[in-house]
């Protein structure tokens, strides 16, 4: 009868065998014994390992139990630097990538031998260029953003940087993205976490964002403090205020500050206690339906001194939206912009669900709220700002087809940044110095090189975006419409962005039904 030996015993064996040859060998010469010093600290793991009880794997396999675990934390980087083609990686493929590295760091930009993605697979788009180019004047392309209440309306480039917070971002990150806003004349979103001194030493135009937590406009019951914002929005760097009510990759969810991270630095930030969990709720406390929000709007823009105000939304329940511009249209009460940001938005972490399934995509999203405006004849008072994987030229191009003023990149000025994907965003161990509070990592991303990367990536997008709409006979941002870009659906079969996007209400609709209601 045959006996088979399980690994956990295989190792026992092998254990006993050493020791054995050990002490043969000790016999022969005493200085052997000091191979005791590499075996005993591995047999010390391997009695631990077949008495835990949480790892199946490690009571199994004792010791080689561990490979499991070590190619599994290099996974992405297996998969990313040896598997992965150019057109393969999520969320960003490599070539999308390489593009920003390219255009940040101001060296070739062109791509050999011709197209690799499949032009008859569904789901394929393109623009449709003119024998007759167009010629863009305007070097700069930049938008003014507010409306008919607003009297300090702020000239936005048409390309900016997306919230994102200190805190989930090192201080050297926000430094040189601030930096790099400065130079390149354009915006970055302080995120919800507040306007820290590193948004402000890097000097660039700031978009401050005000979250379901207030931080930094907050009081000790964590409500809205007009004081408190009435002294921060005084900053001369502060050309906007976004008030967000919720975001793509997780709308609907707030968030945490755990107690080991608020540090004393953080709560003077946000204007709560030090070592402190703090919560950010999902709603806010300041307003709880489309007219009290209106009321707050205008709170803000009066205590601004006529900023410009908006607010930021992942689009979910089409009524909603709909009666908030009924709202509008009533009270003659506007936001100077409305952010859409796309369920395809990212963000350092956020629950699976809500991720992958909450929230409408950016194009779907876009093309309701320009109907709703235009419906609710809005469009002049209120400017668009469109967020959501907008990273070349032709990424704004599309989004400025469905009703965009303005875009919005987070990801891509990470990527300008020096970011790998390592998606490592909410471990903490950032490799690169972005998303880590670890000093020893972000001290590795030097200000001064990534700033000027930062404004070159801006510039050169800027620059492939009049290049394109040179091409397609677009000689305005003005002139950019859906009938010039198509996606093929099927095989044999391609519809144009106006036909996906701008469908007549169908009758017996819900929106027609409210209508009704509405009439009625």
């Amino acid at each position: 009868m045959s006996i088979k030996l399980s690994v956990r015993q295989l190792f026992a064996v092998a254990f006993a065998a050493i020791y054995t040859l050990i002490l043969y060998l000790a016999y022969q010469n005493i200085a052997y014994i000091a191979l005791l010093v590499l075996v005993l600290p591995l047999q010390a793991v391997y009695i631990h390992n077949i008495r835990q009880p949480r790892h199946s794997i490690l009571r199994n396999y004792p010791i080689i139990g561990y490979l499991r675990y070590f190619f599994e934390s290099i996974r992405p980087e297996i998969r990313q630097y040896f598997f992965e083609s150019d057109l393969d990686g999520k969320p960003f493929s490599r070539r999308t990538r390489s593009i920003v590295y390219q255009r940040a760091k101001n060296v070739r930009q062109t791509v050999p031998f011709g197209m690799q993605a499949n032009s008859q697979e569904n789901g394929f788009e393109w623009i449709a260029h003119t024998m007759f180019p167009a010629h863009v004047t305007e070097e700069d392309l930049r938008v003014t953003v507010g409306g008919s209440r607003c009297t300090q309306p702020y000239s936005a480039s048409i390309y900016n940087i997306s919230a994102m917070s200190y805190g989930s971002l090192s201080k050297t990150a926000v430094t040189a993205l601030s930096g790099g806003a400065k130079l390149g004349r354009f915006a970055h979103n302080t995120g919800e976490g507040g306007v820290s001194p590193f948004h402000i030493e890097g000097g660039g135009d700031l978009i401050w964002q005000i979250g379901t937590g207030y931080f930094g406009c907050r009081d000790s019951h964590g409500n809205f403090s007009e004081k408190l914002y009435e002294e921060q929005v005084a900053h001369p760097n502060i050309k906007m205020v976004e008030i967000k009510l919720s975001q793509g990759a997780k709308p609907g969810h707030g968030g945490i500050l755990p107690a080991a991270k608020n540090t004393p630095e953080i709560a003077a930030i946000r204007k709560v206690v030090p070592h402190t969990t703090v919560a950010s709720p999902p709603a806010h406390s300041a307003f709880q339906d489309q007219f009290t929000m209106l009321l707050f709007i205008e709170k803000l823009r009066v205590l601004s001194q006529g900023k410009p105000i908006g607010i930021k939304l992942c689009i979910g329940n089409k009524l909603e939206f709909e009666r908030l511009c009924q709202e509008m249209m009533h009270n003659q009460i506007f936001p100077d912009f409305i952010t859409i940001d796309g369920a395809e938005g990212g963000t350092g972490a956020a629950p699976l669900e809500f991720t992958d399934s909450l929230g409408m995509p950016l194009y779907d999203a876009l093309s309701f709220v320009q109907e709703m405006l235009v419906k609710y004849k809005l469009r002049k008072e209120v400017r668009v700002i469109a967020a959501g994987k907008i990273i070349t030229g032709v990424d704004i191009i599309k989004a400025i087809s469905l009703g965009a003023d303005i875009c919005y990149s987070a990801r891509g000025m990470m990527f300008a940044l020096g970011c790998i994907q390592a998606l490592q965003c909410d471990s903490g161990r950032c490799p690169v110095g972005i998303a880590t509070q670890d000093e020893n990592l972000y001290k590795g991303l030097d200000v001064a090189d990534k700033r000027v990367r930062v404004a070159n990536f801006h510039g050169n997008t800027i620059k492939s975006t009049i290049e394109v709409m040179e091409a397609c006979g677009f000689g305005s941002i003005d002139s950019i419409t859906p009938d010039k870009i198509f996606r093929r659906v099927e095989s044999g079969r391609t519809l144009s962005f106006e036909d996906i996007y701008f469908k007549p209400t169908e009758p017996g609709s819900i929106l027609t039904k409210e209508h009704q209601l509405i009439l009625n």
